[in-house]
């Protein structure tokens, strides 16, 4: 499946219909309905009928709360009751779309610490491009980083347990399965341990783990979470991927268009979890064409 991310360009924003013709020619079986779709997008999507909607990223539809903000921007584990509540009530709209699309799964982001990158992440990535010339400040700076996490995240963990308990239980019944996805930014919830306690208690028809391609990449190159420790810990509970390139520390790039690993990952991903293409609106139908190639060519298709 191709996300709706790659729709958010002035060609296709106001004519869905062209996007979801022009993924079809290109190669794709299905489409993501993410969280730039506000509601009209959205039902264009389902009414044209060109392509299924195989799942679809919380908080979809995009909508804008009169006085809390856009809705993508709340946080499923804040400690502030009145936000974390809403954020879920977002969340089972998101539920309803998947479920009127025939949807199977259901992408959440699960909030963390508040909502800014952490001090001692920023400091790692500013210091990325010449970690190799400065090794025992980057090994400071990481231990900062991983000490600075464990300190801060406790308060945020119930909340979160809650509302991901909340958001399974509204999910199951209407057949919709909750992918909980890594993270790009380590401030935020899940790490691989914290996946598994969440997930613990769910078959996994209703509950499991959805894989970034991209964030775990970066989170390994900032040496914050080992990729392998995803699939470690969770590989039997994977439900999806999200997969697309990295170059540096940029994500979103298509498949072929940075540096990962395929062939690494393709031993670790089971054939029956679901592939989106999660690429930006900025790389060229080219690009996304050959995204497929590049993914067959090391069998994760």
């Amino acid at each position: 499946a191709l996300s709706t991310m790659w729709a958010m360009q002035p060609r296709f924003q106001h004519d869905l219909h062209a996007f979801l013709e022009r993924a079809a020619e290109l190669g794709y079986g299905g489409v993501e309905i993410n969280h730039s779709m506000d509601a009209q997008m959205a039902g264009a999507i389902l009414a044209s009928g060109v392509l299924p909607v195989t799942s679809v990223h919380a908080p979809a539809p995009l909508e804008r709360h009169a006085t809390a903000g856009w809705n993508r921007e709340l946080n499923l584990a804040s400690t502030d009751e009145a936000e974390r509540a809403l954020a879920v009530q977002y969340t089972t709209r998101t539920i309803d779309l998947a479920a009127e699309a025939g949807a199977r799964f259901v992408v959440v982001h699960l909030g963390g610490i508040a909502a800014r990158i952490l001090p001692g992440e920023r400091r790692l990535r500013e210091l990325w491009p010449r970690r190799d010339l400065a090794r025992e400040e980057w090994d400071a700076r990481l231990d900062e980083a991983v000490r600075e996490r464990a300190g801060l995240i406790e308060p945020y963990l119930g909340p979160a347990r809650r509302s991901f308990d909340e958001l399974v239980e509204y999910a199951g019944p209407r057949g919709v399965a909750i992918g909980l996805e890594c993270r790009l930014h380590y401030h935020e919830i899940p790490s691989p341990t914290e996946v598994a306690e969440l997930i613990a208690p769910y078959p996994a028809s209703v509950a499991g783990y959805w894989h970034d391609v991209g964030h775990a990449e970066v989170q390994h190159r900032l040496g914050l979470v080992d990729r392998s420790a995803w699939f470690d810990l969770l590989g039997e509970r994977l439900l999806g991927t999200h997969l697309h390139d990295v170059r540096g520390l940029v994500d979103h790039r298509a498949p072929g268009a940075g540096d990962v690993d395929y062939a690494w990952l393709a031993a670790r991903v089971a054939p029956s979890a679901a592939r989106t293409l999660e690429i930006d609106q900025h790389e060229p139908d080219e690009s996304v064409a050959r995204a497929l190639d590049v993914l067959r060519g090391a069998n994760l298709l």
